[in-house]
């Protein structure tokens, strides 16, 4: 697992984003705003709050992990624990595993064996859902439904590290449910569409973060967007740099990019859009990707509870060193 590296200093304008954000949540779940507003507000909120969890994982804003966490610990967004987004986030980021049907925690491909065995209303739910409108929509349902599947078998199966997390993340929920039951009058069902909403903001950044490609290198996507949702995301649409300097703070991404863009386009092999427009154009209602990996075979899927040699990344199976560029299979419709 990649360790985080830690700042030198205290990182002010992070720090300033954390309590900017408590205080919107402060302020939002206790105003007497109509349902209509307020619940658009909370879910960017809550996306926001996840974005600054990920910057806390990676190790900022200070030297000293252990205040970094109590900072972003509240579980204001409800569906998952800290401790188990930064351990399977952390294991994301060995490259060499990126979009791996089984190695990779956050991929959305399946392995072509398992693909082929699906009824077909799950395939045309799973095709849907790798269209953006899809990834917004059902994204966070069918991606925490099968995280809390992943996570119950591991507890069932005696895997302590994930029960534990579990058990902070209740405590962690103790402060924030209190809070709504007893300072807002928030209904819980405008709270709960809040979170979910916020999920599905996040999805929109994570929709294409990462293709199929035989050279791992060329996986990671930059998408050269500084509105609104590039803030949201706290730049981590520049995505390729932040996988290459992990250490470097959110507000420092786009200026490691635009310094030397040819660079790392060579380094993602051209893996690039504009702008979020671009995206929402290109794939709101049209499939990006295929849900089978598309550089694996459909051999019969190995029993990963039981196998001693689990699959190897891709790049390992399928070539050794970096490749040409290949062009992705074309996206099933």
């Amino acid at each position: 697992m990649t360790q985080p590296k830690f700042p030198n200093a205290v990182e002010w304008p992070t720090l300033a984003m954390i309590g900017a954000m408590y205080g919107a949540w402060i302020v939002t779940t206790t105003a007497t705003w109509p349902l209509w507003f307020s619940i658009p507000i909370l879910a960017i909120i809550l996306a926001f709050h996840s974005s600054l969890t990920h910057e806390v994982l990676h190790g900022h804003p200070t030297p000293w992990q252990p205040l970094n966490t109590a900072l972003i610990r509240p579980g204001l967004g409800l569906a998952i624990p800290y401790g188990r987004f930064r351990d399977s986030h952390l294991a994301h980021h060995r490259d060499e595993i990126l979009t791996d049907p089984y190695d990779d925690p956050e991929t959305n491909f399946l392995d072509p064996a398992v693909w082929a065995g699906l009824p077909g209303l799950v395939k045309r739910l799973l095709r849907f859902n790798n269209t953006l409108l899809g990834r917004i929509l059902l994204g966070p349902l069918i991606g925490t439904s099968l995280f809390y599947r992943g996570d119950l078998k591991a507890i069932a199966q005696g895997n302590r590290t994930v029960r534990n997390s579990w058990l902070a993340h209740g405590v962690a929920l103790v402060p924030v449910v209190l809070w709504l039951a007893s300072v807002t009058t928030l209904p819980i069902w405008a709270y709960l569409l809040a979170a979910y909403s916020g999920l599905s903001l996040i999805k929109i950044r994570t929709f294409l973060e990462h293709r199929a490609h035989r050279a791992a290198r060329a996986r990671t996507v930059v998408v050269e967007d500084r509105g609104p949702l590039a803030f949201l995301f706290l730049n981590n649409n520049f995505h390729v740099v932040h996988h290459m300097h992990t250490a470097a703070a959110w507000y420092k991404l786009p200026t490691l990019y635009f310094a030397r863009p040819d660079y790392y386009l060579r380094r993602n092999d051209g893996y690039r859009y504009a702008s979020y427009r671009e995206v929402f154009k290109a794939y709101f209602v049209k499939t990006k990707d295929p849900v089978p990996h598309p550089l694996r075979d459909a051999s019969p899927a190995p029993d990963r509870a039981t196998s001693a040699t689990p699959l190897r990344p891709v790049d390992a199976v399928l070539h050794p060193t970096p490749i040409a560029p290949q062009p992705l299979v074309k996206p099933d419709t």
